[in-house]
């Protein structure tokens, strides 16, 4: 039996009686849990299968103590530890995040008044919950010391400025590294920690916020999480509301907790700090590494919430070789981002292994053309090939000599020809074309490097070209 029938059966033994529909979720782009929404006339509730043992009990545990505070979260209903999977409440589909986007078109007068009831309902998490917690549940770290700071800031350095080749003198950053993590453990750090307070992981149900996405919590600082929020790279807060929203929680703590309230701004724009860091070796690794284009595409949004805290809050003196490296990045780093020019159709032309699956679309549209390689001639089955791709002259000229190979690309560019001439007429944005192969290295980058030629010839868009199996994956063409 495998977990989706197990989750089916935790769901009739709940219900009484067996689902009527079982629909998978989309699944997060950091994680690996997979989620099912499974419904019964007007009953609904979410299937969860999360392999990371330790990640679920940090999980469920969490849910307890803080149903029992009456926090906002939703009911485990079952958890079968030993399977990993558990049976939860279905919170819907809306978020924050979405609320602030619908909000932004709309002029919504309600988002201000949803992230001040965030911030709120933030501070019961981070006063009332740590004594009812047992910390040793926290995965991977009970509390955010000193290593969890070095994780992170080895994230940034690592995936951000050494992917996207931003110079910098290892020795000098890591002692700048050391002096930032010390002030840092200076702030109180006996409340609970979120880790991943975000406008996504806030639901809102009943017209009220819920949180979900805590499993990575632990003890720590007050000031990381407000950070989290309030910094988010993609909600784009503007400055005058994040200064309000702050300026609530603020009077918020001080309500609550007047010795946390003097102490918290001594350190909490060196906490925002950290938390751009974490955020931007997230994305390289996430964008560069993964190819999830869509995190490339987030880090002009973080970079310009570093650029105006460089200019309005700066690093202390002694961190001044840190300060040094992060004055390069605005200019630099933007000057590595792809430049996608406003009205063009965006193509996401993908070449990919099925051993590996199929990529996921980037603009966030549900996919589009997929087409199989598989049954054209094979040149990795020669040794002499093995070491070539389909970029490659003498892997061209393997491919170029059979009648199939162009009879296939033929008939692939006419559905795409159909597709591209209908997208722009109607203006959309985005068309994502995929060619997939047995190792993702010669037959499927042969044809989407031929289909990049095609389309340079026919159209005025931008092209992105995403080899997902090769050492340089993305290669970005503007075809004016």
């Amino acid at each position: 039996m495998d977990y989706i029938d197990q989750l089916s059966e935790i769901f009739r033994n709940w219900c009484g009686k067996p689902p009527a529909v079982v629909e998978p979720l989309a699944q997060s782009s950091g994680s690996n849990r997979k989620y099912f929404l499974f419904t019964l006339e007007n009953t609904k509730a979410l299937g969860a299968y999360n392999p990371d043992k330790k990640e679920n009990d940090a999980f469920v545990h969490f849910s307890k103590v803080f149903r029992e505070c009456k926090l906002h979260v939703p009911e485990v209903y079952h958890y079968q530890a030993e399977n990993n999977i558990y049976l939860l409440e279905y919170l819907g589909i809306e978020n924050l995040f979405s609320k602030l986007e619908a909000g932004n078109k709309r002029n919504s007068k309600s988002i201000e008044q949803l992230y001040k009831e965030t911030l709120s309902q933030l501070i019961r998490f981070q006063l009332e919950t740590p004594s009812h917690i047992d910390f040793s549940y926290c995965y991977p770290r009970s509390a955010f010391d000193r290593q969890s700071m070095q994780w992170d800031l080895n994230y940034f350095k690592y995936y951000f400025l050494k992917l996207f080749d931003l110079p910098f003198d290892e020795q000098k950053l890591e002692k700048d590294f050391g002096k930032l993590i010390n002030r840092l453990l200076a702030a109180p750090a006996h409340y609970f920690m979120y880790r991943d307070f975000q406008s996504r992981n806030i639901m809102i149900y009943n017209d009220q916020p819920y949180f979900i996405d805590y499993q990575g919590g632990r003890k720590g600082p007050l000031q990381y999480d407000v950070a989290s929020l309030l910094w988010q790279a993609r909600a784009n807060l503007s400055n005058e509301l994040r200064q309000e929203l702050l300026d609530h929680y603020l009077h918020e703590l001080q309500g609550n907790d007047p010795v946390a309230f003097d102490r918290f701004m001594d350190t909490y724009y060196l906490f925002v700090y950290l938390r751009i860091f974490q955020v931007l070796g997230a994305y390289g690794f996430r964008g560069k590494i993964e190819q999830k284009q869509h995190f490339i595409k987030s880090i002009p949004f973080a970079v310009k919430n570093l650029e105006w805290l460089i200019e309005n809050h700066p690093l202390p003196p002694r961190l001044e070789y840190l300060n040094d490296v992060l004055q390069e990045i605005p200019q630099k780093a933007i000057q590595k981002q792809p430049s996608f020019k406003n009205g063009k159709l965006n193509v996401y032309l993908t070449s990919f292994s099925y051993k590996k699956g199929i990529p996921g679309d980037p603009s966030g549209n549900g996919g589009g053309f997929v087409f199989d390689c598989r049954a054209l001639p094979n040149p990795g089955r020669e040794q002499k090939y093995k070491e070539f791709n389909g970029k490659d002259t003498e892997v061209i000229d393997y491919l170029k000599q059979y009648k199939e190979v162009d009879a296939f690309l033929k008939n692939a560019f006419a559905l795409i020809d159909q597709s591209v001439s209908n997208y722009k007429k109607r203006r959309f944005s985005n068309l994502m074309i995929a060619f997939g192969c047995t190792g993702g290295q010669h037959r499927s980058v042969y044809c989407a490097e031929k289909c990049r030629e095609h389309l340079e010839q026919k159209m005025d868009a931008n092209v992105i070209v995403i080899h997902t199996n090769l050492k340089n994956k993305v290669d970005v063409e503007k075809h004016m």
